[in-house]
């Protein structure tokens, strides 16, 4: 997930998207992006999705909350395990080595995304979106399946083709 830095239908989205592996192929299986919702609001948007989908891990990016990002969705759900990650790289040179999945063939959308594919398309060098809008829904996705592509020593790992 990627948190927003405020509270508001004028706040950036808070980017929610449910990311699966099997093997080596990684998939897209939910975008549950929400905005104008409080921390609480999209915290239990967040426990949710975990628990349509079974999953006991939320990856969240920790820049613009910290520690409250995981305490509400603790609060949210408190068997829910949060991994915070740091952005210390522009929006788009993260998801340069997800990108390159997607077109290795081994990263696929079991779906249709529209809102989210539109983000994606929209991403441009230097880290942004076009038009001043930050990618959120697009951010969410790179942390899911960056750390799902993870190896055992916690190096992402692009295989050359």
């Amino acid at each position: 997930m990627d948190p927003p830095a405020g509270v508001g239908e004028k706040s950036d989205a808070c980017g929610i998207v449910v990311a699966g592996s099997r093997g080596e192929a990684l998939f897209v299986l939910e975008d549950a992006t929400v905005r104008g919702l409080s921390p609480e609001g999209w915290a239990n948007r967040v426990a949710a999705a975990a628990a349509r989908w079974n999953t006991q891990l939320i990856v969240a990016e920790a820049n613009n909350g910290g520690a409250m990002v995981e305490s509400v969705i603790k609060a949210a759900n408190f068997g829910l395990k949060v991994r915070l990650v740091h952005a210390s790289r522009g929006k788009c040179a993260r998801a340069e080595p997800i990108a390159l999945r997607f077109e290795a063939a081994k990263a696929f959308f079991a779906g249709k995304f529209p809102e989210l594919e539109a983000e994606l398309g929209r991403m441009i060098a230097g880290g942004g979106d076009v038009g001043g809008k930050s990618p959120d829904r697009a951010d969410a996705m790179v942390w899911a399946m960056t750390v799902l592509s993870e190896t055992r020593s916690g190096v992402p790992r692009v295989k050359r083709l």
